[in-house]
């Protein structure tokens, strides 16, 4: 992986020549005009990303854009920070796409979690004379994303880049800040990005790891670059990764909340309520990765030693994500999606019932989980976190589809449930 610094590339060319720049030398003369004819109505996102099914009906003004998946948000990376997903391989050609509408959508994505650290990942393979944007629709896109959306992006890594990209970004170079510019980093294989995320958990399109193994047997043996790592046996005390009734089955004491969850919470109510952004930010890497090794190796963890709220909290919702189910389970993936459909006077009642239908261990992990954060959200004038906002944070983590991955339109039905569940735990846990 290679971060490629903007701001050292070439002499920066007149931000005037970027208003009749040519690309017929670079790749393909056919780039298409920018044409917006859409109403404001038709792209207005005060209208809700949710549904009542895990896509959007088809006649939500976002639907021929979400049904393509080019945009995906795929859990948290190995510093605890959301990460989105932009697949080019997934745009159709660019006359059944309207670029205004996806760029709102993208926006609309984006808005859930610019309050937090947040990773993007590009995979530009796929991009074609046939389904790429205009340079005009580039320009507005960067602009149109102001200080609020780069603010908190920690990195954008551009996977399988081409000259082409490149040099494109090289011509961009007026337009990009410095700070933004250290943020781009490119990935040459998908190995690489095993350093920032685990790949599995990102959907990678079928032709992008036919290119990427393409690539890798077109080098000579010697400059082949190194396969993502199989994963290990789980450690005979391994607590990440671990289904719950396992960890229970394990405990001392038949503690049905795992350890990880009572330490962390522990510290976290004791040190963690007054801390703005709790749970928005990431942590050391080294360090998350140092604490799992000790919980997986049967090694005692205590943060009152580390004095690092951030590191806490990261390690709880690296947690809640690494379960091989979610703490909320598949079984009741369909019924939350679909929550909304249930009529406002009965929701209590039936999120009631949902809850007292999971496994022993995931009610009790939960009730510690909810009641813990409803402590957070009590102390939300100091923290600033709401219960909406911890519902942005957690409810990736708590439910996801067998495919890892989620479209925007089953987040929003999975943030709202989690939100109620916040909202109502008074009488959901009694």
């Amino acid at each position: 992986m290679s971060s490629e610094l903007l701001v050292d590339l070439g002499e920066d060319p007149a931000t005037a020549q970027l208003e009749q720049l040519k690309l017929s030398t670079i790749e393909d003369q056919q780039w298409p005009a920018d044409e917006s004819t859409l109403s404001k109505s038709e792209t207005d996102l005060s209208q809700p990303f949710d549904a009542s099914s895990p896509h959007l009906p088809w006649d939500h003004p976002f639907y021929d854009i979400a049904r393509h998946q080019i945009i995906e948000v795929a859990g948290d990376d190995n510093f605890g920070r959301k990460v989105i997903v932009f697949n080019a391989c997934r745009m159709p050609p660019h006359h059944q796409l309207d670029h205004h509408k996806l760029l709102m959508y993208l926006k609309g994505t984006l808005d859930q979690y610019v309050e937090s650290d947040y990773t993007l990942i590009y995979f530009h393979h796929g991009l074609t004379s046939e389904n790429k944007p205009s340079l005009g629709w580039l320009r507005e896109a960067y602009r149109e994303f102001d200080r609020k959306y780069k603010k908190n992006i920690k990195a954008l890594y551009i996977v399988h880049p081409t000259m082409f990209i490149k040099t494109l970004l090289i011509l961009f170079k007026p337009l990009i800040s410095f700070k933004f510019g250290r943020k781009i980093n490119y990935v040459s294989y998908l190995s690489e990005l095993e350093d920032v995320v685990k790949c599995e958990q990102l959907l990678i399109p079928a032709r992008v790891k036919d290119y990427d193994n393409k690539l890798r047997s077109s080098l000579k043996p010697s400059a082949q670059p190194p396969m993502s790592p199989p994963r290990s046996p789980p450690l005979p005390n391994q607590v990440f990764g671990v289904p719950l009734t396992l960890l229970r089955q394990r405990s001392t004491d038949d503690d049905c909340v795992p350890v990880v969850m009572r330490d962390t919470i522990g510290f976290l109510s004791e040190q963690g309520l007054e801390i703005e952004g709790i749970f928005r930010r990431s942590a050391n890497v080294t360090l998350v990765k140092e604490v799992q090794l000790k919980y997986n190796s049967g090694v005692s963890v205590d943060f009152r030693e580390i004095e690092d709220v951030h590191l806490a909290a990261v390690i709880l919702k690296t947690f809640l994500r690494e379960l091989p189910e979610p703490l909320l389970t598949y079984q009741l993936y369909n019924d939350i999606v679909n929550f909304a459909s249930v009529p406002e006077d009965s929701q209590g009642t039936v999120m009631k019932t949902l809850v007292e239908s999971l496994p022993e261990e995931n009610y009790a992990s939960l009730r510690y989980l909810v009641l813990f954060l409803a402590q957070v959200s009590a102390n939300s004038e100091v923290n600033k976190m709401t219960n909406s906002n911890l519902a942005v944070v957690f409810g990736p983590n708590l439910l996801w589809g067998r495919d890892n991955a989620m479209s925007l339109s089953a987040i929003g039905p999975i943030n709202n449930f989690t939100r109620a569940l916040l909202d109502q735990q008074h009488l959901v846990f009694t």
